[in-house]
């Protein structure tokens, strides 16, 4: 708002400014010809130049602060006010009626030259009008009135000058701050549709990995089964692995339109966390069958179940999916514990299992380079993103211990 008012006073005072050099101008081209002379035709031959130059400038300036032109006038400033101070002058030499031109003058000076050069040859061009007021009275020396009244219309203009100066330098830092911020909220914007692209190619991630991923992963240990019951002239276990298999693909589907959509796990549809992870329990413990392995997967839970907020019922279903599937495929392990445990203002969850163990240390440092190792830092990220906690105990032998702990409250 301040700038807008701004640039409207030094509109105003640019137009007036103009309008004043033509008036002047005009007004001492009337007086010069209706006083007659031998030359005068030839003054105002140089008094239509003196337009000429003058509306030049001033249009070229202009079209270019408004952006319709690529021509830059502003580096023959100075050469333009040179010629318009030069033709003003012998104009000034001819006739004392264009004396008064030098008041508009003034502040062109003040706003294209250096504040010392602009003050001389306001100096000068004032001394110059003085002789010239003294040349056309024929006096034998100079009137007072025709001495203070340049000197005082020079000092007028000079402090007007200043100001319109000021008041211009002003308008165009704001100017500039205006387009610095502009610069800077869409400098911001696109880091915030790039974050946001980020956080959503991060989402995508993390559901492919512990939902299709994981669900492509069973697929195949079961599809590998059943190729091995059918080499073994077991149909019934063969036809069992199919059936598993057609079920895991199902639910993988599901599990797809759901995260592409947006919502919630359909495993935890229409149920509560602790039914869909004694589901997920009885379900590893029958692919784990499926593939030949001797795994007993229980879940127990700890304090009365409260409800929980759906975030938090994600994460902890993701989770234990996650590790679920990693016992199956890499612990060796003959049993594995999930325990919910609700504490009122928070709910923790451990994933046991009695397999191999690893050292977890080397086994962060040495992340499979088929992003199978993506799935431990996605669980982090997951309980990160709720303010919650994930320790990992591992050994080579002593099983392994996926422990999760989340606020309940504020999320």
């Amino acid at each position: 708002m301040e700038n807008a008012s701004s640039a409207a006073i030094l509109r105003v005072l640019r137009v007036t400014l103009h309008t004043g050099f033509a008036v002047l101008l005009a007004v001492a081209l009337v007086r010069m010809l209706m006083a007659g002379g031998a030359l005068r035709w030839a003054w105002a031959g140089a008094a239509v130049v003196l337009a000429g130059v003058y509306l030049a400038g001033t249009v070229l300036e202009k079209r270019h602060a408004e952006g319709r032109t690529g021509f830059n006038p502003r580096r023959y400033a100075l050469l333009w006010l040179g010629l318009v101070t030069a033709l003003w002058a012998v104009l000034l030499a001819g006739s004392a009626d264009f004396a008064w031109l030098a008041f508009p003058l003034f502040f062109l000076h003040l706003h294209l030259l250096p504040r010392r050069a602009a003050l001389g040859a306001i100096a000068l061009m004032t001394a110059a009008v003085i002789l010239s007021q003294w040349a056309a009275s024929g006096a034998p020396a100079p009137h007072v009135a025709a001495v203070v009244g340049p000197v005082l219309g020079a000092m007028f203009s000079v402090i007007t000058g200043l100001a319109y100066a000021a008041l211009y330098r002003e308008a165009r830092n704001q100017r500039l701050a205006a387009d610095e911020l502009r610069r800077t909220r869409q400098e911001l914007a696109r880091s915030q549709h790039e974050a946001g692209m980020l956080a959503e190619r991060e989402r995508l991630a993390r559901e492919i990995h512990d939902t299709l991923a994981q669900g492509l992963s069973s697929i195949v240990l079961l599809g590998r089964a059943a190729e091995q019951s059918l080499s073994g002239g077991d149909a019934a276990a063969a036809a069992s692995q199919l059936d598993l298999m057609q079920q895991a693909a199902a639910d993988n589907l599901l599990e797809a339109r759901s995260f592409v959509r947006g919502l919630t796990s359909p495993q935890l549809e229409g149920r509560s966390l602790v039914d869909a992870l004694r589901r997920l329990c009885a379900a590893t413990e029958t692919q784990a069958a499926a593939a030949g392995l001797p795994l007993r997967c229980r879940l127990e839970v700890d304090g009365d179940p409260a409800d929980l907020p759906q975030p938090v019922r994600v994460t902890l279903l993701r989770a234990a999916q996650a590790s679920l599937a990693n016992v199956r495929k890499h612990a060796d392990a003959g049993t594995a514990v999930v325990t919910l445990a609700f504490l009122g203002s928070e709910v923790t969850m451990d994933i046991y299992d009695d397999g191999t163990g690893f050292a977890t240390k080397a086994a962060v440092a040495a992340a499979p380079p088929d992003g199978s190792g993506f799935g431990l830092r996605s669980l982090r990220e997951r309980v990160a993103a709720l303010n919650g906690s994930l320790e990992l105990e591992s050994a080579p032998g002593e099983g392994t211990v996926v422990a999760i702990r989340l606020p309940v409250e504020g999320q």
